[in-house]
């Protein structure tokens, strides 16, 4: 009887502990990252974090609003445990934001973000590399973070967050823990292989979300970090290697859009051509920046190309490649010049959106109808050819 009573107690104390440890973090968890994600304010944090670990969990906490070092059971009762943050947390989208990244191993790894649009959970980002520029439209919905669209060679300004998606890439999914792991569409691997490490960028050094992307022959390692995002990128393959980091990140700032504008040369008979800049903000519609400008004169008093009560109703770069723009009727009666110089203006519209665009034709239409004035009428569909050869800067 005495041998069997030892034995109980002896499985008592071995099991006991033993089963007690769903209740905190098992050794591979590193800990979340604090509010304050930079490194040098580390040894803070790990004291912060020692409290709440030491506090009874199976109490409710105090303060449900403090999100830092919060841990909490599965509702499975598994040993994974809830992140205290959300993806919102690690992509914030910021409006009139510039992020400048550092790049080596690629030509295209240096680039810049620039915030174009934001709509409800859509951000539409313009990467440029200085040799190319893309739209890429992300979602934050259920959970994920998706690139839903994406469009290269875009050079103009277009809102395309509610375009119908033509991809379809999960970049995180909640929730963010070690060990969330999802499948790509092309059958890569992606997972959430750490949530507290170290990382250093030109701008700083930080505590980020480690997303590891494993591919045939490639691998990618992205690190997010809170309330900034992606600050380091680091793709892998056949001995290669391309590392794009954080180096700066702009505030309250404007992108600027270099156009060349054209208008009739009276005295000449011929075009002249005139590069400005203009400046938007996020969200900025650019139709009416344009309209603003097709509204001025020069300082060499080119006749202006619109009216003071005209309007753009519609401006966009169709999927047959020619732009489309559509002014209110009252274009030709304040237009009010002769067959010439109407010929003229609708050339340097054509010419100056032609461009912008990077189209070769125009659609000109009134209310929605083909162009028609009394010296010039078009047909349904008939597009306005661009045409720079009888033009000067």
């Amino acid at each position: 009887m005495k041998k069997l009573l030892v034995s109980f107690l002896l499985i008592f104390f071995i099991i006991f502990p033993t089963g007690c440890q769903g209740l905190v973090p098992n050794g591979d968890f590193e800990g979340f990252p604090q509010d304050d994600t930079k490194i040098e304010n580390s040894s803070s944090s790990d004291d912060t974090t020692k409290d709440t670990n030491e506090k009874d969990t199976d109490k409710e906490s105090d303060n449900t609003e403090d999100k830092e070092d919060t841990i909490t059971e599965r509702d499975n009762g598994d040993n994974n445990l809830d992140s205290p943050y959300s993806i919102k947390d690690y992509f914030p989208m910021k409006a009139n934001t510039m992020y400048i990244y550092e790049g080596t191993g690629n030509e295209f790894a240096s680039y810049s973000l620039w915030t174009d649009y934001i709509k409800d959970n859509k951000i539409q980002l313009r990467q440029d590399s200085g040799g190319t520029v893309t739209s890429k439209v992300i979602e934050n919905s259920s959970n994920e973070l998706k690139l839903i669209f994406e469009k290269e060679e875009s050079y103009y300004r277009e809102d395309f967050t509610g375009k119908k998606a033509n991809t379809d890439e999960i970049l995180l999914k909640e929730p963010l823990v070690k060990g969330t792991q999802w499948t790509l569409a092309n059958q890569e691997s992606r997972t959430i292989t750490n949530v507290n490490v170290e990382v250093t960028t030109p701008s700083d050094s930080y505590k980020a979300l480690e997303v590891t992307t494993k591919g045939k022959d490639s691998e990618r390692i992205d690190y997010y970090v809170l309330n900034i995002g992606l600050v380091k990128s680091i793709f892998k393959s056949n001995g290669t290697e391309v590392t794009s980091s954080l180096k700066e990140i702009r505030s309250n700032e404007s992108l600027v859009n270099e156009i060349t504008f054209y208008y009739p040369d009276s005295k000449k008979d011929k075009l002249f051509s005139v590069k400005k800049n203009l400046s938007f903000k996020t969200n900025d519609i650019t139709k009416m920046a344009l309209e603003k400008e097709f509204k001025k004169v020069d300082k060499n008093e080119h006749l202006k190309l619109l009216g003071p009560n005209v309007k753009i109703n519609s401006l966009y770069l169709n999927k047959d490649g020619m732009v489309y723009v559509d002014f209110t009727k009252n274009f030709v009666s304040e237009m009010n010049v002769g067959a010439s110089f109407e010929s003229m203006i609708l050339q340097s519209i054509t010419n100056t959106l032609g461009q912008y665009y990077g189209a070769k034709k125009v659609y000109i239409t009134l209310e929605g109808k083909p162009y028609s004035s009394g010296h010039i009428s078009m047909k349904k569909g008939e597009a306005f050819i661009v045409d720079t050869s009888n033009a000067s800067e």
